[in-house]
C-alpha cells in the first residue's frame, strides 16, 4: 500500500508524468507500476515513461523529464515564445557537445550542440500548452540560435520570427547583443537587424 501511495503522490508531482528511472530513485518495485498500467490507471507512452489516464500526454515535458539535458530551443522555443505559428512537428533541443543522444531521440528531435561554456546562457522556465513546466532559452538567446543556425533552420520561420521580435516591447537589446559577441555572431546579427529597425 505505501509504495503505491508513493507511486501516485510521484505521478502528481510529475504532472501526471512518472518515468520509470523515477521509481528506482525511490526504491519502488517495478511491479507497482505494472499493476497500476493492468488495472488501466497509466499507460506506457514511450520506453520507460507512462502517464496516468486522467492527464494529457504532454510529449514535450515527457521528453524533457527523461532528458533533463535537453533545453528547446530554436523552432520550438519560438513557438514557446510566440515569435512562430508553425507547430514544432519535431521538437527543436540544445544539448552541450559531447552528450550522447539516442537514436530514437534524435529521430524526433532536431539536435543542436553547443560548447559546455555556453550551454547555460540564457535559460529559463516557461509552461508547455499543457501547463507544465519545462526548460527553453530566453527570447534574446533564441534569436541568437536562429541567427547562428540559420542554414538548419527555414528562411521563412527566421524572418517571420525577426520581425515579430523587433516588435516586442519586452525584449533587453544589451543581453542581446551580450548572447551575440558569445557566440559570434554579432556582425550578422545586426546585419538582420539594420533591414529590420
Amino acid at each position: 500500500m505505501y509504495y503505491l501511495k508513493k507511486l501516485e503522490e510521484l505521478i502528481e508531482l510529475g504532472h501526471g508524468t512518472i518515468l520509470s528511472s523515477d521509481l528506482d530513485k525511490y526504491e519502488i518495485p517495478r511491479i507497482y507500476l505494472s499493476m497500476m498500467v493492468a488495472d488501466g490507471k497509466l499507460e506506457r507512452v514511450d520506453r520507460g515513461v507512462y502517464v496516468s489516464n486522467d492527464a494529457i500526454h504532454d510529449e514535450m515535458y515527457a521528453i524533457q523529464s527523461k532528458y533533463p539535458k535537453f533545453i528547446y530551443s530554436h523552432e520550438t522555443a519560438l513557438f514557446l515564445h510566440g515569435l512562430s505559428d508553425r507547430t514544432p512537428f519535431e521538437y527543436s533541443a540544445t544539448v552541450p557537445s559531447g552528450y550522447k543522444v539516442v537514436d530514437n531521440v534524435s529521430e524526433r528531435v532536431k539536435v543542436y550542440y553547443i560548447k559546455k561554456d555556453l550551454y547555460d546562457l540564457g535559460i529559463i522556465d516557461v509552461n508547455t500548452p499543457f501547463s507544465n513546466p519545462i526548460k527553453v532559452y530566453n527570447i534574446e538567446r533564441t534569436i541568437c540560435d536562429i541567427v547562428r543556425s540559420r542554414s538548419r533552420v527555414d528562411i521563412q520561420i527566421l524572418n517571420e520570427a525577426l520581425k515579430r521580435f523587433v516588435k516586442l516591447k519586452r525584449v533587453d537589446y544589451s543581453l542581446l547583443m551580450d548572447y551575440a559577441k558569445s557566440l559570434k555572431i554579432e556582425t550578422v546579427l545586426k546585419n538582420y537587424l539594420e533591414v529590420l529597425l
